[in-house]
């Protein structure tokens, strides 16, 4: 297969596919023309990297995840506490998204919005200024 049809199957830009091989991710093989000659087992990885990244982790845990796939005498164990983290992380992140969000809807409820010049919301952010 060439690269527009893998990326077709597996939904993910050529670009993206280029940059997996320049990074080691997948090695597809080279046709006497140089072309690159994806494997139906290179379409599978990029499947799986492409579900990995969709779910946030990063090149080196979809590394270790390819890695944990690829390996027969893994742990799921592993994988487990791999995924663990990731979540954990995700937790942390929504946890500090809905902080912003109260403190930006507290702001946006205090400012008038009309043409009076004081504004709740720029004071805030000069709180944090340096001057």
């Amino acid at each position: 297969m060439n690269i527009g049809e893998v990326s077709q199957r597996t939904g993910l830009p050529a670009k993206t596919i280029r940059y997996y091989e320049d990074i080691d991710l997948v090695t597809p093989q080279r046709a006497e023309n140089g072309y690159r000659a994806f494997r139906e087992s290179d379409l599978h990885k990029l499947t799986f990297l492409g579900r990995a990244r969709a779910l946030g982790f990063t090149i080196e845990d979809c590394r270790t995840l390819l890695a944990l796939y690829e390996d027969s005498e893994r742990e799921s164990a592993q994988v487990k506490a791999l995924a663990q983290e990731h979540l954990h992380a995700i937790d942390d992140k929504i946890a500090q998204l809905q902080s912003m969000r109260a403190t930006l809807a507290h702001l946006v409820h205090a400012c008038h919005g009309d043409d009076r010049p004081d504004c709740p919301i720029l004071g805030d952010l000069a709180k944090g200024a340096l001057r």
